[in-house]
């Protein structure tokens, strides 16, 4: 019989229990086994005691509540008890026994009943891992790239371009003129494989914008240059990876009829389209240097994302250990329940069903662990610890981005959960300035236009 148990909590006063020897089997590299041993009458006087109190409150047909009889009582709820009460003792016996041999235990326990137990005594088996010695390698022959990106012009301009599209109107083209680059076309379709309709092949008003890549790049070419009224037919082959697999690489033949098309009006760089973004001083200046701000924030952070990766890959790299397969599970878990929830947000049904190999998880599952587990090294190591000043400074950063900060600074600090995440986020810039100020670091210039599509 295998048992689960949960630990006291810390605040909560427990008997002390008297384990005469804490003999530890080393089983695996990480995997040890002690075994525990308890006194059947104290099973039995705790069960009783909890039976008793159980009775006072119990209900049954035929009886005044508190008047039912012990022995109806114990046979209704008698192995539940004592299946709670073996619970607790032998979860405070592993955890007695756990510290006496200062074992740094990860995860929960497996615990098995055994048999041969002394007379008058019940023993159980704990079977569990501990934590790995982390060995941190020599990081300074360690060689990393650290990328840096600058703003420009260019970037700015660019910039600008996209607020105007987003706010951009459309109006009919004059009789006689084609659908161009930009321009919303109205269209009807038929697609057929191998002369057979198939699902999602048909549509009548349907609307996107050329050259926008709403769609396949071979039917995105084939309405260019048509006009309100012409009907063309093309071939179009699905990639491969096509998201709908019954489509998937085969052939089809499309019958596209063009209803409408309309030019697509870009807003003049004035002060009322500034004025629309929330600048009041309605200026090209303005405009431009609030994209500077927003664009080099943006930059930072993701120039401090690409770094961080490479830091923590080659920090992961250089340092050896062993990997707790019961963290691993334990990550694939959270990494399986995350998939399943994200699901369900996508509006799948019966999403808390659907099949989620745990095996697709296990690599970046174990990658996770192994990180953490150095990381946690490194920072008790080296005092990288997140300060006062620096998750202050990084909520009003972040804070910055929005159209409101106070509000937001106020939303982190009122929550323990967002902090926490803060604190993790700091720490793992700490721990990478760590590792940039030891390697060998290569510097890196990359494109602003790399940097953001990456």
């Amino acid at each position: 019989m295998v048992w689960g148990f949960e630990s006291p909590p810390a605040h909560q006063p427990t008997r002390e229990l008297f384990i005469m020897t804490v003999n530890v089997e080393t089983l695996d590299k990480l995997e040890r086994r002690i075994t525990l041993t308890l006194a059947a009458d104290d099973i039995k006087r705790e069960v009783d005691a909890r039976l008793r109190k159980l009775a006072r409150t119990v209900k049954a047909d035929g009886f005044r509540p508190g008047k039912v009889p012990m022995s109806v009582v114990t046979q209704r709820y008698g192995w539940s008890v004592q299946y709670e009460v073996v619970n607790d003792q032998v979860g405070r016996a592993f955890s007695q026994a756990a510290g006496e041999a200062r074992l740094r235990v990860a995860g929960a326990p497996r615990i098995e009943a055994q048999d041969g137990a002394p007379e008058g005594q019940l023993a159980f088996a704990a079977t569990f891992e501990v934590y790995p010695e982390v060995r941190l390698g020599d990081l300074a022959a360690v060689e990393v790239e650290r990328i840096s990106t600058e703003v420009t012009e260019a970037a700015i301009d660019k910039t600008i371009d996209i607020l105007r599209k987003q706010r951009r109107s459309f109006a009919p083209r004059a009789a006689g003129e084609g659908a161009a680059e930009g321009d919303r076309v109205t269209i009807d379709f038929v697609g057929t494989i191998d002369g057979e309709a198939f699902a999602g092949g048909k549509a009548e008003g349907f609307q996107f914008v050329v050259g926008e890549g709403q769609m396949l790049e071979a039917f995105d070419q084939a309405v260019r240059g048509m006009q309100v009224g012409q009907s063309k037919t093309f071939a179009l082959a699905f990639p491969a990876d096509y998201h709908g697999k019954e489509v998937a690489g085969k052939e089809a033949d499309f019958l596209v009829t063009m209803q409408a098309t309309e030019a697509g009006l870009l807003p003049a760089v004035d002060e009322t389209f500034i004025r629309s973004l929330g600048l009041e001083a309605g200026t090209v200046e303005a405009l431009r240097e609030d994209v500077r701000r927003n664009l080099e924030r943006e930059v930072r952070f993701r120039v401090l994302a690409r770094n961080k990766a490479a830091a923590m890959d080659a920090l992961a790299g250089a340092a050896e250990l062993d990997v707790p397969r019961t963290l691993v599970e334990g990550e694939v878990e959270r990494m399986v329940a995350a998939a399943r929830e994200d699901l369900k947000k996508r509006g799948v049904k019966d999403a808390d069903k659907a099949p989620v190999p745990a095996e697709i998880f296990r690599p970046q599952a174990e990658r996770r662990v192994r990180l953490g587990l150095v990381v946690g090294e490194l920072v008790r190591t080296h005092g990288l610890q997140a300060r006062p000043e620096q998750l202050q400074a990084h909520i009003e950063e972040v804070a910055q981005s929005y159209e409101h900060p106070a509000e937001v600074v106020r939303w982190y600090l009122g929550d323990r959960q967002r902090m926490a995440e803060v604190e993790a986020v700091v720490i793992e810039n700490n721990v990478t300035a760590h590792v940039l100020g030891l390697a060998r670091v290569v510097e890196k210039k990359l494109a602003f236009d790399d940097l953001m599509s990456a």
